[in-house]
């Protein structure tokens, strides 16, 4: 009996411990939050929050804080039509 209950109980732990990764915070910002242009913010997507815009200096693209109902995570600030919103050009390999 033991042994069934050890059986399940172990990746059970390893699943909870998995949950527990750090979201990024500032890391890769290029000064924090910053002040969206109007340019960015008249092509940006509606539901986006831009108070929260940051400039990753790894691509020099836009990102935002979204605060889901599970999680908080960094997403790419993209335009209506989906394309993310950079300082520069990005390279044709990714």
């Amino acid at each position: 009996m033991t042994r069934s209950i050890a059986l399940v109980a172990c990746p059970l732990v390893f699943l909870a411990l998995a949950a527990c990764e750090p979201v990024p915070g500032d890391a890769g910002a290029t000064g924090g939050i910053v002040t969206v242009p109007e340019s960015v913010s008249s092509i940006a997507a509606p539901f986006q929050d831009l108070t929260t815009a940051r400039i990753r200096s790894e691509d020099g693209c836009y990102w935002y804080t979204h605060k889901g109902p599970v999680e908080t995570t960094q997403l790419p600030l993209r335009t209506k039509a989906g394309n993310p919103i950079c300082t520069k050009a990005q390279d044709a390999e990714g």
